[in-house]
């Protein structure tokens, strides 16, 4: 059994209220949220909005002005530093250092031996086939290969916590593959990973559970799954065999057909529910006008979810 089974759903991180200002800017306005052992929870949101400055907090970059945050029920400390492997969005790394000289030097700060520290990037320089670059000054690394050395610095010490701010950026999507991968293999191994991407896909591919935060504030939280669902616009794809037209004639006024198609060999239907009414009247109003092959429901994607949230909260404010 791996480690992330045995997790009992406590949660590795919980900020409650927490308030961030800047200069008479808030960046962070009575934010909360809580983060489950063994989860990938996205924090999103548009430009601005906050997300690097809480992501900052939890990595005790920063401090709140108000509010709190808890690492495994304990106010978080120096002492759960180690514990922490944080990706910021601004990468840096010492341009004149040799590449391996820089990155055991880094793992040493994170508590590493020299001898362990050369031993485990070994073993990750192979796998993201960098190791002919160990000896290379950093300033001859092309920008996907030094976001490869900073992604390995910052995971070498198989941390509990893995904070990525923005991880994919300038990566093609041969890596981008690669990294997915490797966030969620340490989500089997049992860490617990919070990453801020503007990568929609990724957040449905990857996330148990999201933040949205918008102009300093949470306008939506919860799991992918029931968000998606609670979000439903009531559409559904129909693929079906026999006449379009009949299809199109025989549908009654409580239905609306959005789209038409061939498929294959068949067709495909894209039609929507009106107010107050079911998929099961749908259902038996097909049936009596064609031969139904599939019928399943359209659920929006992040990316619109995304965009009508953030929509929302604009206008909002702004009524």
């Amino acid at each position: 059994m791996n480690r992330a089974s045995e997790l009992s759903g406590a949660n590795l991180i919980s900020a409650s209220s927490v308030v961030k200002d800047f200069s008479g800017h808030r960046a962070l306005n009575q934010v909360s949220m809580e983060v489950p052992e063994g989860s990938v929870y996205g924090l999103l949101g548009p430009n601005g909005a906050g997300k690097t400055t809480l992501l900052r907090i939890i990595n005790q970059i920063t401090a709140p002005d108000q509010g709190s945050i808890h690492f495994k029920g304990q106010p978080i400390g120096p002492e759960h530093r180690p514990m922490i492997g944080y990706l910021p969005e601004e990468r840096g790394l010492y341009a004149k250092m040799k590449v391996g000289e820089q990155a055991v030097y880094l793992a040493q700060l994170k508590g590493l031996s020299k001898q362990e520290a050369i031993k485990r990037l070994k073993i990750w320089f192979q796998k993201f086939e960098i190791g002919a670059w160990w000896n290379k000054k950093v300033e001859e690394l092309s920008k996907g290969m030094a976001q490869k050395v900073q992604f390995i610095t910052t995971v070498l010490h198989e941390p509990q916590l893995l904070i990525f701010d923005e991880p994919f950026s300038g990566f093609d999507p041969i890596n981008v593959n690669l990294i997915k991968q490797e966030i969620l293999r340490m989500k089997e191994q049992g860490a617990t990973i919070i990453f801020s991407t503007h990568n929609m896909a990724s957040v449905e591919e990857l996330c148990d559970h999201i933040t949205l935060i918008n102009a300093s504030e949470v306008v939506l939280q919860g799991e992918i799954s029931e968000i998606r669902e609670n979000y439903h616009a009531d559409k559904y794809l129909v693929s079906f065999e026999g006449d379009p037209d009949a299809l199109s004639r025989g549908l009654d006024s409580r239905f609306e057909l959005l789209n038409l198609e061939k498929n294959g060999m068949g067709r495909q239907a894209t039609i929507r529910l009106k107010e107050g009414e079911g998929s099961g009247p749908l259902i038996k109003n097909l049936v009596e006008i064609t031969e139904i092959k599939s019928f399943q429901e359209i659920l929006p994607s992040m990316n619109d979810i995304f965009i009508q949230v953030v929509n929302d909260a604009i206008q909002k404010k702004g009524s």
